[in-house]
């Protein structure tokens, strides 16, 4: 209690009580509002945290992309739009930049590719014919890298194979790309089981560098003894057991493609690695034949016509392909001012190789040149040949040609002084032949044929006047000789007439078996046969009095 205040005033001061008043509540109105913002703000959220990254990828044009319509599709799937289209700063291309769903954040990694799908036709086939009705869309493939990027290159060109194919990829080197382009065929045994990715020029630009992928499981069957060849068309080859013609299948001869194989009794090989390269042949027998461990050049030196000759042909001995031609060029010799034409040509010395059953091993370098020096010393020479009448292609055939045959052919040898050794030739057989026609031409050319006409002319005015003079002894005949002779073969058959009366009458007068009588019968019989004699002689010369000056003409 206060000091100083009475306690009865105290008591008299009314007693304080609390007064409540009604609390102010929210009006109903306000609740749609609020449920409304707090939507809209879970919404945004939502909109947010669901939506996906963006990049750009860039195009040469924007041919069917539509910004807000063109799809970005993985396996038909969508997984982003396109949400701008711009040229590139430097107006080369464009820029068009997705957005992509939150699922599909995996995809923008450094590997990953895109590329537009339109309607297409390449080697491959035809492909995006779905494209027509429903538009052009991005094709994406997803790699495998983990450094994330947003900006992208578009390909030009649908890529042949996506990721998650099994198989394996390999390199060919060809000297050029002949019919090979992006999806060519490969075949194994008439079954395609890959096709061609990629192909480029290499470094150098000597050639061609082609990637293919094959398939699993027939990845397994290319192996570090197989061989590739292109199969493209038809191979037609014309041999002593007829006409051969070779091909995979129809879609090779209208788009061509490559086949791979070992060769036969080639050992078994281990499966070739990823990327192994292989050399790409341009047929089927070219890829079998075995490569040659030497190989020697030298130059033969012709002095006639090499027309026919081009790079490539054969080099044979009897029949056996040992070489082929690699240049032509021609050579003055200013001494002489003769006009040469050097022929280089490649030569495989282990084709000419004569070995026992042991398979020695192939002889050294010096060993090698004294050989050759024995063979040019025995007549081996070069020859240029035709090898089809019908072309005028020529070859070139190695061979041993003895003197007999060629006995003005001057004595040679290997000079083997010359930046590439020079072996000895000889005149083809058309030329040795155009020289003998020539050789016989002069030789004709120096006949006095004046002379000779003219002494031809004398002989048959003789022969004419000697005709004459038998035709003029022939009339003679007929009308001198002839009268007088047929009154000669009267006066015989007379005299023939009265003898067989006078034989009648002795056989008569004789008896049968007495001498007399068989030496008479025996004289008759010769005096028949003399006159049946005469009487043929008289018939003939009545049909032929000319045979008394020519004789009697042989019957044959």
């Amino acid at each position: 209690m206060a000091e100083g205040v009475p306690e009865a005033e105290l008591t008299d001061i009314p007693e304080a009580r609390a007064e409540s008043r009604p609390r102010r509540r929210l009006p109903l109105v306000w609740i749609v509002p609020l449920v409304a913002v707090l939507v809209g703000g879970w919404l945004a959220v939502k909109t947010i945290l669901a939506q996906g990254p963006t990049a750009t990828i860039t195009f040469r044009t924007a041919e069917g992309l539509e910004v807000g319509k063109t799809k970005i599709r993985f396996k038909d799937v969508e997984i982003g739009v396109v949400k701008d289209i711009k040229l590139s700063p430097d107006h080369t291309g464009v820029i068009v930049t997705a957005e992509f769903a939150k699922s599909a954040e995996d995809f923008l990694v450094a590997d990953s590719r895109f590329w537009v799908v339109r309607p297409r036709i390449s080697g491959g086939g035809v492909s995006g014919l779905g494209t027509l009705l429903s538009g052009a869309y991005i094709g994406a493939d997803v790699g495998k890298s983990e450094e994330p990027r947003e900006q992208f290159v578009g390909l030009e060109v649908p890529p042949i194979l996506t990721a998650g194919l099994p198989g394996r990829e390999f390199i060919l080197r060809a000297d050029d790309l002949g019919s090979v382009g992006y999806g060519t065929p490969v075949y194994f045994r008439r079954l395609q089981v890959g096709e061609v990715t990629a192909y480029e020029l290499d470094r150098e630009g000597g050639g061609v560098r082609i990637t293919f992928f094959v398939h699993a499981p027939y990845d397994r069957f290319v192996t570090t003894e197989t061989r590739f060849w292109h199969a493209s068309g038809i191979d037609v080859a014309l041999d002593a057991s007829g006409i051969r013609v070779e091909t995979q299948s129809v879609a090779s001869i209208l788009l061509g493609g490559i086949a791979f194989g070992a060769p036969p009794n080639a050992p078994a090989g281990s499966p070739a690695p990823a990327l192994s390269a292989f050399k790409l042949s341009a047929n089927r027998v070219d890829a079998f034949t075995k490569e040659d461990a030497r190989v020697n050049h030298y130059v033969l030196l012709f002095r006639e016509s090499v027309r026919g000759l081009q790079i490539g042909a054969p080099v044979d001995f009897r029949g056996i392909i040992v070489g082929e031609v690699v240049g032509i060029s021609v050579d003055y010799q200013p001494e002489s001012e003769r006009l040469d034409i050097p022929v280089e040509i490649r030569y495989f010395p282990d084709r000419m190789l004569f070995r026992l059953r042991e398979k020695r091993a192939a002889p050294a370098p010096e060993e090698s040149r004294r050989a050759l020096d024995r063979w040019v010393a025995r007549g081996f020479r070069g020859q240029l040949r035709t090898g089809n009448l019908l072309t005028g292609q020529k070859y070139i055939a190695l061979d041993f040609f003895p003197d007999a045959f060629f006995p003005d052919a001057p004595k040679a040898e290997v000079d083997w002084d010359k930046p590439i050794p020079e072996v000895p030739t000889l005149a083809g057989g058309f030329e040795e032949l155009q020289s003998m026609l020539t050789r016989i031409a002069a030789k004709l050319d120096k006949l006095p044929y004046e002379e000779i006409a003219n002494d031809l002319r004398t002989a048959l005015q003789s022969l004419d006047k000697t005709l004459k003079g038998v035709d003029q002894l022939v009339e003679r005949l007929d009308t001198q000789v002839a009268p007088e002779l047929k009154a000669t073969l009267e006066d015989a058959r007379r005299t023939l007439s009265a003898a067989e009366k006078t034989l009648s009458s002795i056989d008569r007068t004789v008896a049968p078996d007495a001498a007399l009588a068989v030496e008479a019968r025996q004289a008759l019989r010769e005096i028949g046969r003399a006159a049946a004699a005469l009487r043929a002689l008289a018939d003939y010369l009545e049909r032929h009095p000319e045979s008394l000056i020519r004789g009697k003409e042989v019957q044959q």
